[in-house]
């Protein structure tokens, strides 16, 4: 099952581990979606801050 985060700072730090990162866009909010070696980790937010937050990824991101 995966896990949502609610909170930006989680999100940041579960990027560093990321293997794959997929971006859902739904309107003006988005959900990004982390894989991670152990877990799926998901976060809702605006679609502006969906790229800001990936831009700086190691991994490419997958639009949806």
């Amino acid at each position: 099952m995966p896990r949502e985060i609610k909170d930006k700072k989680e999100f940041q730090k579960l990027l560093e581990e990321a293997v794959e990162i997929r971006v859902k866009r739904e309107g003006e909010s988005a959900k990004v979606k982390i894989r991670t070696p152990t877990r799926l980790y998901t976060f809702k937010t605006s679609g502006e801050e969906a790229d800001t937050l990936t831009k700086g990824a190691k991994v490419e991101t997958v639009e949806f």
